[in-house]
């Protein structure tokens, strides 16, 4: 019998894969801290906003995400006309993709990056070439070492999601030196509201003074509307144009666009959010540390520990004795991290019950 067939390559890519279904001791608290969600929830004004937009379900969204996109601006200080908003930065991201790459092409990524990148490079018919992190984090010149005539682009998480490590302004500027003109420099800046180093820059500089580089955002970490669904993109004149003429003309909600547009301008609690996260992200890193479990530096709104290959002190052991007690944590396996697993920062008192159990783990014969 003849059916349809996907074109050549499709059928060998790995799918995302989502957080587990957690099976939980019976009468246990759950305790999410898989997906880097954040505990303090949207901006009121956010939700506000997103419940008065139901009286106007029938209508279709503005196409272009003006109303988003002007308060992007005036957040960020940046032309609206060089911003286009998707359905969430994934959206966007595979756009880029499917204007950028072809079959022929190569794109890179590193050891640890976000999965959404070979995902959406080998979609194209491209090839994805990893480049190897060094102690988790980016090494420009592991990127410039495997750049070749077939590159046409560079995905780039900073800070790095699942790691939690950055490169300072100086490597990127560093890193776009080094790439040929004709080459796409993706920065994807989803944990960037939660870093507070003097050394880093969100992407916006790199992206108005060179005419080869991007800079992706969401609204599904600190502004709390993963559900939503919305990221957008700040990119050079050709590039947004090139963008909007396959991006679906109604790809953002209303109700979404106004929900983000509140949640932006919303600057108290965006500060309160990231002030939240580095307290309990630095008690979380101490705290387990104490323990004797390795814990990378991180300047996001997680961490990643790792556990020795040791029978029943693994990752894997971890993570199922942390389950059966109600937390739910983020095996990290198909990063490429076997033996380790990553953790979202919590409200106070699953934050405090994390490193209670990972105590009693620690303390088992």
């Amino acid at each position: 019998m003849s059916r349809p067939v996907p074109k050549p390559g499709i059928l060998e890519i790995a799918p995302y894969t989502p957080g587990k279904t957690p099976v939980i001791e019976p009468g246990r608290k759950t305790y999410k801290l898989s997906a880097n969600e954040t505990p303090l929830g949207p901006s009121p004004r956010a939700k506000e906003v997103y419940a008065q937009a139901v009286a106007n379900l029938e209508d279709y969204p503005e196409g272009t995400s003006k109303v988003l996109r002007e308060a992007i601006g005036r957040t960020f200080g940046l032309d609206p006309a060089r911003i286009v908003c998707g359905a969430g930065s994934d959206e966007i991201l595979n756009l880029l993709a499917h204007v950028y790459l072809g079959p022929g092409d190569e794109a890179i990524s590193t050891t640890h990056g976000f999965l959404v990148y070979p995902i959406a490079t080998s979609a194209n018919g491209a090839t994805n070439i990893v480049a190897q992190e060094t102690e988790f984090t980016c090494d420009v010149d592991a990127i410039l070492a495997v750049v070749s005539p077939r590159t046409k682009l560079v995905w780039l998480a900073n800070p790095n999601n699942p790691t939690g490590t950055y490169l300072p302004f100086d490597e990127i500027k560093r890193l776009r030196a080094g790439l040929p003109e004709h080459v796409l420099l993706v920065l994807d800046a989803a944990y960037s509201d939660y870093v507070s180093r003097n050394d880093y820059e969100i992407g916006v500089e790199m992206v108005a003074t060179t005419e080869n580089t991007v800079m992706t955002q969401t609204f599904s970490k600190i502004h709390g509307l993963a559900a939503l669904r919305v990221g957008w993109m700040f990119g050079p004149a050709h590039i947004i144009d090139a963008v909007n003429r396959i991006r679906g003309p109604f790809n953002v909600s209303a109700p979404a666009m106004l929900a983000a547009a509140a949640a932006i301008e919303d600057h108290e609690h965006v500060q309160m959010s990231r002030d939240f996260t580095e307290k309990w992200r630095n008690w979380v890193t101490e705290e387990i540390s104490k323990l004797g479990i390795k814990v990378t530096p991180s300047v996001a709104n997680f961490i990643l520990m790792h556990f020795p290959t040791t029978p029943g002190k693994t990752a894997a052991d971890a993570d199922a004795f942390l389950t059966r007690r109600g937390l739910v944590l983020r095996a990290v396996t198909n990063y490429g991290l076997p033996n380790s697993l990553r953790m979202t920062i919590g409200t106070e008192e699953a934050n405090r019950v994390a490193v209670e159990t990972l105590r009693e783990f620690v303390a088992q014969p």
